[in-house]
């Protein structure tokens, strides 16, 4: 999965409302929550990764919340200055325009960082991506940021 690369001086990236759903950064007290949470849905990297956002100020994570009850997540500046991700939004919920919200305003995060591009890094989806932001792969990025071997523990 090759990382992208994404313009954002000079985008239009405003967010917006969703029916029934709220889009906000989580608290510090939400923290363990959060984590726990991102750990059982989509994996023990995913949910250090998104406890890592949390050494901001203010948090460089969003969450996606239906009924107080966690629907999606996403992350940016965790893994590397200027990348976006990981994200993930639950399979029910998936197609309602939440994990693009998700990623609308982690860009917006990311510009009012100071960056004039961001890195989606190892990009799943990579049509969601160019479609959405008009990302464009990013030659030679496979495999990326990640070490080839995980730490044995």
């Amino acid at each position: 999965m090759p990382d992208l690369l994404v313009k954002l001086y000079g985008s239009d990236l405003a967010p917006s409302e969703l029916p029934g759903v709220t889009i906000r950064r989580p608290m510090p007290h939400e923290l363990e929550v959060g984590r726990r949470w991102v750990l059982r849905t989509f994996g023990e990297g995913w949910g250090d990764e998104f406890a890592c956002s949390f050494k901001s100020f203010p948090v460089t994570s969003f969450i996606a919340l239906r009924n107080d009850a966690l629907v999606g997540f996403a992350t940016y500046e965790a893994t590397c200055r200027g990348f976006f991700g990981p994200t993930g939004v639950l399979e029910s919920e998936r197609g309602k325009g939440i994990g693009k919200e998700l990623l609308v305003r982690s860009m917006i995060g990311l510009r009012e960082l100071g960056y004039a591009y961001a890195i989606i890094g190892g990009a799943g989806p990579t049509e969601f991506y160019e479609k959405t932001l008009g990302a464009i792969p990013i030659p030679g990025s496979t495999p990326g940021a990640y070490p080839a071997r995980k730490i044995k523990g």
